[in-house]
């Protein structure tokens, strides 16, 4: 058997007339023969995020072996490791599937606050909305993974695939022994980067059809010492900021008295970009700095705030070059600091505050896309699509970084559109199953279905149809989720 690895030939999609999606043509061939496997299992999960920790979990519970390969030394991926918090809102009801209740309600007892934001205002409303301390999220995934018997094999990341007639047999993965080999009946790449599907072969497409950029990336951190409170109460009354709807107003009194952390967030928005802009004048932040600026307060953790930037400028970077993505850390770290600098002596409530967390990863929204056996686009948001082999449900607006922010007009309220698992397999690869922000859509399409909450469902009903066709003799790409009775499924459409 020969290891193939990619050659960069997947297609940056750009200009006018759109491509076909083209393969990513394996070229790099070595003798794998004397490398040594570590596992030989049901189910390999590539990818430890929301996403890959989701769908070896179910997979477990459905009985299949699991193991997830994790680069890193802690599941969670950009939920824990990337800073990036909260949960965004889904904006419909009934979309949390039972992975995510369990976890809200393991994630309470954890960390002994609320692990949802459940006020409902004008802007927040629907599923998701997960309050999760990275700290106690990366200890409640893993006890996920033991209590079903996942394995988990972190410091371990992937270099290639053995491909044969149309499916993995193994992926080559690089460990501090070496390099090493995970054979197993079905993979799920949950990479995010749609990397195991490309050392597949398996088509994908990157960046926007108009631009042919990705969308930037942040390096998000926290602040410690912070005085929420009056950190509200100076955006709110003073900024205007509307964020703080009278309902989330009154809970955060209301935590604030009880002494416990209260959910808050600001933003620069267009009643208080003056404040913003003022500041560039006078030196202490440059434009790119405050192209993006969010804050929110963590659950979990008192007096600290999680920042939603800096976000490094879209015509600078690409999530798609390595070494445009170190440039753009470096590039991050220093707008990271300015910020800080910034909200320490101009904002009141920071006053006392530092920097207490560095992400440890880039937060990336964008990257490859598959092409799958469907393919979502913009159409299937507007038009509310529903299908009978859906995994889950959303109404998260097309939510578009760029040069300017691109906040889709949201669905009226009680619409929403689905997920099918169509577009979490491929043609190509018989054994191969997508979940998260990779799956198979345009580039407006992911901008949507890329919240955690829905990277989640759609990692478990992967891992519930890997499990699925597994014991049946069914490969991957042939399971129709329509036929697992209702009762073993995550999400049933309600047509």
């Amino acid at each position: 058997m020969k290891l193939a690895a990619i050659s960069g030939a997947t297609i940056a999609v750009s200009g006018e007339n759109l491509p076909k999606a083209a393969a990513a043509t394996p070229s790099v061939k070595f003798d794998d023969s004397n490398i040594p496997v570590i596992f030989d299992t049901d189910v390999c999960v590539v990818g430890g995020g929301a996403a890959g920790t989701a769908a070896a979990v179910s997979s477990a519970r459905q009985g299949a072996k699991a193991v997830i390969i994790e680069r890193n030394a802690l599941l969670g991926g950009l939920q824990t490791l990337g800073c990036v918090y909260p949960c965004m809102p889904t904006f419909i009801d009934d979309s949390d599937t039972p992975y995510i209740t369990e976890l809200n309600r393991r994630m309470e007892q954890r960390q002994g606050a609320r692990a949802r934001n459940d006020v409902v205002t004008d802007f927040y409303y629907g599923g998701g909305q997960g309050l999760y301390a990275a700290e106690s999220l990366t200890l409640v995934y893993e006890e996920l993974c033991a209590e079903t018997g996942a394995d988990i094999l972190y410091e371990t990341t992937l270099v290639g695939a053995v491909v044969e007639n149309g499916k993995i047999i193994e992926c080559i993965v690089q460990t501090v022994e070496g390099l090493g080999k995970i054979r197993a009946k079905t993979f799920i790449d949950a990479t995010g980067d749609a990397l195991l599907s490309r050392f597949a072969g398996v088509r994908t497409e990157k960046g926007s059809e108009q631009t042919g950029r990705n969308q930037p990336m942040s390096l998000r951190f926290e602040m410690a010492d912070v005085d929420v409170n009056k950190v509200c109460d100076f955006f709110t009354y003073t900024l205007k900021d509307k964020r703080m709807e009278p309902p989330l107003l009154k809970r955060l009194k209301e935590d604030v008295a009880a002494g416990r952390a209260p959910f808050m967030e600001f933003a620069k928005i267009k009643e208080n970009e003056a404040f913003f802009k003022q500041a560039a004048k006078d030196g202490k932040l440059t434009e790119d700095d405050i192209l993006y600026i969010q804050g929110f307060s963590v659950t979990g953790k008192p007096n600290t705030m999680a920042m939603n930037c800096p976000e490094m400028p879209p015509l600078l970077f690409s999530a798609t070059d390595a070494i445009s993505r170190s440039k753009a850390i470096i590039f991050g770290r220093r707008m990271m600091r300015r910020i800080a600098d910034f909200l320490v002596s101009d904002v009141p409530g920071f006053e006392n505050a530092y920097i207490s967390r560095e992400a440890g990863m880039l937060g990336t929204r964008e990257t490859w896309r598959i092409r799958g056996k469907y393919y979502l686009t913009a159409e299937d948001y507007w038009n509310g699509h529903h299908f009978p082999d859906a995994v889950c449900r959303t109404a998260d607006p097309i939510d578009i970084h760029d040069v300017k922010l691109n906040f889709g007009k949201k669905l009226s309220k009680g619409e929403y559109y689905e997920i099918p698992y169509r577009a979490l397999i491929t043609n190509e690869i018989s054994n191969l199953i997508v979940a998260g922000r990779c799956a198979s859509g345009s580039f407006a399409a992911q901008a949507s279905f890329r919240i955690q909450p829905t990277c989640m469902s759609m990692g478990e009903a992967a891992g519930i149809a890997a499990a699925w066709g597994i014991l049946r003799s069914i490969s991957a790409n042939e399971v129709r989720w329509e036929d697992i009775p209702q009762d073993k499924r995550s999400y049933v459409s309600k047509g």
